[in-house]
């Protein structure tokens, strides 16, 4: 049986979705991935031509984690089978996301701040395609986006959450944006002002044609947040292409202390989508500390990218 991913990006689909869609039958065997190979830290593996095979480096004791074929994200024009022997060797490290075609020209060269924008209308208006980082405050967010790019200060991080109040664009290679928004959810900041970062932000993502793929920025060293479900159903509902990015998942909690492991957190949280949603979307696990999801995520942007700019 060999199963094709929907056209465009709108794989976020709510509830009762347009009678063109399909879905993702059930396999009967899933593909087998290693907590070790979720977890641990490795060499870059990007290319600036063809995707490279991930290695799986598990250890004989560690537990199974399953994802099952309708459990992944395939690509456009991408196609996997069940009886595929070598689809492990192309699902992206620590990851559901398979690699197609079009994960090429990932490496970041160069990486310089544009501007800041409190208005839609008043972003960069070159028609390049663009990638926005967006989560609760304190989340990571600025460590990520530094760890893309490998410069420490390109966004400046803070001790003080949701200090970030713009739409601030960054060009990638003179070719692309990483966009980092606000972060939501930070209580002490005042009501009004959360009010208006929401505001645009949504109209941001409504409005936005050149936003190719929103990245929501989730904190797997704890349990899910009710704010972070409403996000992710919110941008569910409204068709804005959307992929999860769990951070800080090099802490590692006590089990007698009866904290969860961040790949504990990481499918607590899509069990619980699971009711929103219709189809599993891609999600990548992360850690600014040791690099961890760097170079998976710009492969997974950089074949989002490069079929965006094919249609």
């Amino acid at each position: 049986m060999v199963v094709t991913q929907l056209p465009r990006f709108h794989y976020l689909v709510f509830k009762n979705p347009p009678p063109s869609f399909k879905f993702f039958p059930k396999p009967k065997v899933p593909i087998k991935s290693t907590a070790s190979t979720l977890l641990s830290a490795s060499k870059s593996t990007l290319s600036t031509t063809e995707p490279i095979p991930i290695t799986d480096f598990s250890l004989p004791d560690e537990p199974k984690l399953e994802i099952p074929l309708d459990k992944l994200f395939v690509p456009p024009e991408t196609q996997v089978s069940c009886d595929d022997s070598s689809l492990s060797t192309r699902i992206l490290k620590g990851s559901n996301i398979v690699l197609s075609k079009y994960a090429r020209d990932a490496q970041v060269v160069q990486a310089e701040f544009v501007k800041s924008s409190v208005r839609t209308e008043d972003c960069p208006s070159d028609g390049l395609p663009e990638f926005a980082l967006v989560g609760r405050s304190n989340v990571g967010k600025s460590s990520l986006l530094n760890s893309l790019v490998r410069r420490k200060r390109l966004a400046l991080t803070s001790k003080k959450p949701g200090k970030t109040q713009c739409i601030n664009h960054f060009r990638i290679n003179d070719s692309w944006y990483l966009v980092d928004l606000p972060g939501y959810g930070y209580a002490s900041a005042p009501q009004e002002l959360r009010t208006d970062w929401g505001k645009f932000t949504k109209n941001y993502f409504i409005n936005r044609s050149t936003l190719v793929s929103v990245f929501l920025l989730i904190d797997a060293s704890i349990p899910a947040k009710k704010i972070d479900l409403e996000y992710a159903s919110w941008l569910g509902q409204n068709q804005v292409p959307m992929t999860l990015i769990f951070t800080k998942c090099d802490k590692r909690k006590k089990k007698k202390n009866g904290g969860k492991r961040p790949e504990e957190n990481v499918k607590d949280f899509q069990e619980l989508i699971c009711g929103f949603f219709q189809t599993v979307p891609p999600w990548i696990m992360t850690s600014s500390v040791t690099n961890q999801g760097r170079d998976e995520i710009l492969l997974h942007m950089a074949q989002l990218r490069n079929y965006w700019l094919k249609h």
